[in-house]
């Protein structure tokens, strides 16, 4: 291959080859761990069962749950067997919305993108590790097949063959929840999730959890789901009696 050919960014055969070859193998790998994974879990709930069917069957699901009603385990479940079972669905991506840190302020923090974000996405990592062990989490990450993404990096996007799972919505503006939501690309879900009474942002009333549940329940190709009702609660016995609490004290 020529010099000028190399300076325009053209791939020699043997080159060509190569890459064809890597992906192939990686395409290989991939395939080879799924089908090896196993996830199994029981929905606890009315609500929760309402939850996995929406994730199943809807383009966007749309969630508000209290603490405790495994909303973020049931996305990553739903996640995991999604790409698992379709081949359409090619990774996870989780997205977080992180009052405290602004995007750019990431730039600051050592380490790449994910040891960067990593200490903010415990409840996702936690939940996965739950599912399918730590090693097979480890894995999948390595895989490319678990991708982490802060809000502020998705904008200009679109994103397909992919399950997006965002946490932590009270805290996304309605400004940034569309610009989130029309990110969704070709064979492409979206799961959001989020608790309307913890919002942190500055002006609670910009938060858009609540206001996209209102518009979008009854929508062709969404879902909205609330897991509200102390009943739902089945992680620690304790947290029931904690929101019934603070429940009183609000009113």
């Amino acid at each position: 291959m020529s010099k000028t050919s190399r300076r325009r960014g053209k791939l020699s055969e043997e080159e060509l080859e190569e890459v064809q070859n890597f992906v192939y193998s990686k395409n290989k790998e991939e395939d080879k761990f799924l089908k090896s994974m196993s996830v199994n879990y029981k929905c606890r709930t009315e609500n929760q069962g309402k939850l996995r069917e929406s994730i199943r069957n809807n383009e966007i699901t749309i969630v508000s749950g209290l603490p405790g009603t495994g909303k973020t385990y049931i996305g990553c479940a739903e996640a995991l067997k999604l790409i698992k079972a379709k081949p359409k669905y090619k990774k996870i991506l989780l997205v977080k919305s992180i009052t405290q840190l602004k995007g750019e302020e990431l730039g600051s923090l050592p380490g790449d993108l994910n040891e960067k974000f990593d200490p903010y996405l415990g409840s996702f990592i936690d939940n996965f590790e739950k599912l399918i062990g730590e090693s097979l989490t480890r894995k999948l990450r390595e895989l490319g097949l678990i991708n982490i993404q802060p809000l502020a990096f998705v904008r200009g996007r679109s994103i397909d063959n992919t399950i997006i799972i965002v946490d932590e919505a009270q805290n996304i503006t309605l400004d940034n929840m569309r610009t989130l939501m029309t990110r969704i690309g070709d064979n492409s879900k979206m799961v959001i999730l989020g608790d309307v009474k913890q919002k942190d942002i500055r002006n609670k009333k910009d938060s858009s959890l609540e206001v996209i549940i209102d518009r979008f329940d009854n929508v062709e190709n969404f879902g909205c789901v609330e897991l509200r009702d102390p009943k739902d609660i089945v992680r620690n016995p304790i947290i029931k009696i904690i929101e019934e609490t603070f429940d009183l004290i609000e009113k």
